[in-house]
């Protein structure tokens, strides 16, 4: 639910801190009737408290931070919790989520080796740059190395 209110989330928590300090640093007469000094107060107010909330939920990496500015915990078809952020363990299998391209440098610029299917095992080596990792494959022939993008693998206990 936060994921999808977050912004809306912030600002009403922002009407809510406004309204508090209003009652409490302005004349009780302001709000006899409704003026457009108190729509200003009561505007300004939310808008800058409820800035300051999604700001700080920016800069403070709390649970819901993310949720708050991004709005989303997926991006496309990848996770963004995803294991990318982990680093490759040399000697640990990792299955092939999709068909994998193997090439023989980091990087789409690279040269393609071969193609990995999906649901096949590959082996990290231990070597990386970014989000690409050096494999250990079968490569038809034999073991064949060469690098893939990390983002299309999964933990062999992953599902």
């Amino acid at each position: 639910m936060i994921t999808q209110y977050g912004g809306a989330l912030a600002y009403l928590i922002g009407l809510a801190m406004t309204l508090v300090l209003a009652s409490f640093l302005t004349p009780a007469h302001w709000w006899r009737r409704p003026t457009a000094r108190g729509l200003v107060i009561v505007g300004g107010g939310t808008w800058a408290c409820g800035a300051l909330l999604l700001y700080f939920a920016a800069a403070a990496p709390l649970p819901f931070s993310s949720a708050l500015t991004n709005g989303s915990m997926m991006q496309g078809d990848v996770p963004a919790q995803h294991i990318a952020a982990e680093l490759p363990r040399p000697g640990q299998r990792y299955r092939v989520h999709r068909d994998l391209n193997v090439r023989d440098g980091a990087g789409v610029a690279a040269a393609r080796l071969s193609v990995v299917p999906a649901g096949a095992y590959v082996t990290p080596t231990g070597q990386r740059q970014g989000d690409w990792w050096q494999i250990r494959y079968d490569g038809g022939a034999g073991p064949a190395l060469g690098w893939a993008s990390s983002l299309w693998l999964r933990a062999a206990a992953e599902r």
